[in-house]
């Protein structure tokens, strides 16, 4: 049992106790950014967006368990009806492979650890309603718009899509508006 419990010990603190490295240089980190994106673009001739991959894998979940479902439903039989597998697109690996960046990158700095984020004035419980609600409402939107913010704000900002600079000074101006009235939770 020993053994086990310093086994265990020996493998949380290689994974959580790493020295803290600072940050990339934010100009480099754009910079880097916009050669990925560049590198998307030219490789697959799409940019860097999430939502789309996470639908898809929700729809591969759902044509699991309701086949029929999907092939009455306009908007999930493109992705998935009949003999269609939603995975099979390339915004899924880009999915699993933000996922597993941000694990690295949280790894490699420095930074990656079990934690709740949150001002003095806010229990975790409800810091995680609110992430929660959020996140829903976000997702929801992103499905609505047919793209997150990331798609949005790097493909489209990148090609220069008006709309797209639209929704982004949108983005920012909803932000401030609603940071007055949760400021108390963080302050």
């Amino acid at each position: 049992m020993t053994t086990l419990n310093q086994t265990q010990k020996n493998w949380r603190s290689r994974l959580f106790d790493r020295p803290t490295r600072p940050y990339i240089h934010p100009y480099l980190g754009g910079l880097l950014l916009g050669l990925v994106l560049f590198a998307a673009f030219f490789i697959t001739g799409n940019g860097l967006g999430a939502s789309g991959g996470l639908n898809r894998i929700i729809v591969f979940f759902e044509d699991l368990i309701a086949p029929a479902h999907i092939d009455r439903v306009p908007y999930l039989l493109k992705m998935a009806g009949g003999a269609l597998n939603p995975l099979d697109d390339w915004v899924v690996p880009l999915v699993f492979g933000t996922i597993a960046g941000g694990f690295l990158s949280g790894w490699f700095g420095g930074r990656l650890k079990v934690e709740t984020n949150r001002g003095p004035h806010i229990s975790k419980r409800t810091r995680w309603l609110m992430a929660f609600i959020g996140g829903a409402f976000m997702g929801y939107g992103a499905r609505m718009a047919r793209g997150c913010t990331s798609g949005q704000a790097l493909s489209g900002g990148a090609v220069l899509s008006l709309g797209s600079w639209a929704f982004m000074f949108a983005v920012f101006a909803g932000a401030y508006a609603l940071a007055y009235f949760v400021r108390r939770l963080w302050n």
